[in-house]
């Protein structure tokens, strides 16, 4: 793990190694790194219960680089309004983050049209905010000094809709896109306002998530994006950049369509999942943005090969090691059904191939 290997990936900087990251959830994963002496002290209980030490100390074990992190506020909108709870399926070890859904707020689309964010949650102080987000940058970095640490905004758009209406409820919305862009306006002056709030902090890099697409491409037609979600990007983006600092965009799903779009509307770089070609990005952005994530897939890590995970692996640094700004990662996360076997092996072949 390196602090510096991280930070001059983020700006374009070339270094001995390839950068790394991941994401990860896999307790029986950090257990046996534990019980093998690679986090010794890690209590094993803590490990289960995903204690935020053991989970630092698998971070350092891991050689991770940088830390995927966003915060959206003291204030919560399930504590201050009307949100959709769509339910979770089981993604942690034993189920325990599964959730049935409940029944929706908005009984029907004109109460979606006639929906305000800031009437219904209101605005945090700014003045709050602002301090409560440089506490979360200044003890985030404390806790991970071989990381950089990034501050951002995870509900930011589209992300935030799905959050509030659901679904079902979302798309009946868009079905008029006119009487919905009123409706993520008023998404988007609550995430400017969380933005303007990190930007006036010391946090040198921040991320704007925002669920966009599906795995199969966009869920709307690409022109109503290109009228209602990039022009809205740019602005949040612009409040950023001139704080002089760095704009990482994330999105699950595949944006292959729309990455010309993000990287006009200002992003310095891209965090995506192996439904976006790595040989597209880097072919179009290799020189000039940040590009975390690879080819390889947690479905190749639980389903596949030791040899696909290889090949998986060398095809992501052929493509990544001419990038200054590349980091590897697993870009759809190492959950807990990923085989330990499969996740080490992974970790030490990627170790011993990813020199410059």
């Amino acid at each position: 793990m390196s602090y510096q290997i991280g930070w001059d990936t983020i700006h374009l900087k070339t270094t001995p190694r390839v950068a790394h990251t991941d994401y990860c959830s896999n307790d029986a994963l950090k257990r046996h790194l534990h019980a093998h002496g690679g986090l010794a002290g890690a209590d094993q209980q803590s490990l289960s219960q995903g204690d935020a030490s053991a989970t630092k100390r698998f971070e350092d074990v891991w050689e991770m680089d940088f830390m995927w992190h966003t915060n959206d506020g003291p204030e919560p909108w399930t504590t201050r309004g009307r949100t959709t709870d769509m339910g979770h399926a089981d993604f942690l070890e034993g189920g325990v983050d599964r959730r049935q859904p409940q029944s929706s707020p908005f009984q029907n689309v004109e109460e979606v049209w006639e929906f305000d964010a800031i009437k219904e949650y209101g605005l945090t102080d700014f003045a709050t905010l602002v301090k409560f987000y440089e506490k979360v940058y200044q003890d985030g970095q404390k806790s991970n000094p071989n990381q950089v640490f990034p501050g951002g905004y995870y509900q930011s758009i589209i992300s935030g809709a799905i959050a509030i209406f659901g679904w079902d409820m979302l798309l009946l919305g868009f079905s008029e896109p006119a009487r919905m862009e009123p409706v993520l306006e008023s998404i988007f002056q609550q995430t400017m306002h969380h933005l303007k709030a990190w930007a006036k902090t010391s946090c040198p890099v921040l991320i704007c998530h925002d669920d966009m697409v599906w795995s199969r491409g966009p869920f709307m037609a690409p022109d109503i994006y290109r009228a209602m979600v990039f022009p809205r990007y740019r602005q949040l983006w612009q409040t950023v950049k001139q704080a002089g600092k760095k704009l990482l965009y994330c999105s699950d799903g595949d944006f292959t369509l729309f990455i010309d779009d993000v990287a006009a509307a200002g992003a310095d770089g891209f965090i995506f999942e192996p439904f976006v070609p790595l040989k597209t990005v880097v072919e179009k952005y290799g020189q000039s943005h940040v590009i975390i994530g690879s080819e390889l897939d947690c479905r190749t890590l639980t389903f596949e090969t030791k040899e696909l995970i290889a090949q998986q692996v060398d095809q992501s640094l052929k493509l990544g090691k001419p990038c200054p700004g590349y980091m590897f990662a697993v870009g759809n996360h190492i959950p807990s059904n990923v085989p330990v076997d499969n996740a080490l092996f992974y970790f030490e072949y990627l170790k011993k191939n990813w020199n410059r």
